[in-house]
């Protein structure tokens, strides 16, 4: 019942913040629920895939903006993850909790500070665009499926840093990004063992509930509101992990 409650919560935070949760699933896995480094990244990047699914419904419906670009981006992370997360059978737990922890921290402190400043749309040419959607794809896919982290503020960090969107834009287009990517990473897992069946489906049934009661809310929230959100999961996500 703990165990469900706690994702229930979390859950509607992701779903409004556009997030998949899968880093701070993967640190209470492995802190407040004891599991296995290895076991809690296969189990938290899964659960990903089914919180996405309900968040994504809900986003699509209120048809956001650059949908083709998230579809496309999306894609691409799926080739990431999937490579991403056959590499991380060959590497120190330790170290991947660690690199986890410091990729949710800084992602962090970039969110906050690049939406400080005045929002800039860029308006790049056919093919450097072309370039910036497939980099993103790729690199932000192989460190979701390499680390488990479902690198919702570094796809959102990305959104906003090389495309010129809004926070509000990013948000309501990172889930969407995110279907394939934990499809892919977490089919990585599955084929190397790495699952915990009872725990997952604990924290699928409460993430899926609340990441689509959550993701309602993400379009009619002030934007200091949403911003703060966004920037504060991954920084509590790293101290679970470092603690």
């Amino acid at each position: 019942m703990m165990m469900f409650v706690t994702f229930l919560i979390l859950g509607v935070l992701l779903g409004f913040a556009g997030a998949g949760g899968s880093g701070f699933v993967f640190a209470l896995l492995i802190t407040v629920f004891a599991l296995p480094v290895p076991i809690a990244l296969g189990t938290s990047l899964t659960s990903m895939f089914f919180t996405v699914i309900a968040g994504s419904i809900s986003h699509i419906r209120q048809k956001p903006a650059y949908l083709t670009t998230a579809f496309h981006i999306g894609l691409l992370g799926a080739v990431g993850a999937f490579l991403g997360s056959k590499l991380s059978h060959f590497m120190d737990p330790q170290f991947i909790t660690i690199v986890s922890a410091y990729m949710l921290f800084i992602s962090s402190f970039f969110i906050w500070y690049r939406t400080r400043l005045p929002i800039r749309k860029i308006e790049d040419e056919k093919n450097i665009y072309i370039l910036k959607v497939v980099s993103i794809g790729l690199i932000n896919g192989f460190l979701s499926g390499c680390f488990g982290i479902g690198a919702t503020p570094l796809i959102q960090l990305s959104l906003i840093l090389f495309l010129g969107l809004t926070l509000a834009e990013a948000a309501s287009i990172s889930m969407i990004i995110l279907l394939p990517v934990s499809f892919f990473g977490a089919l990585g897992y599955i084929q190397n063992g790495f699952i915990d069946w009872g725990v997952l489906l604990n924290v699928i049934l409460a993430t899926v509930i609340g990441s689509y009661i959550g993701a309602k809310f993400t379009k009619t929230a002030p934007t200091f509101v949403l911003r703060r959100i966004v920037i504060t999961l991954p920084i509590l996500g790293g101290i679970i992990l470092l603690v």
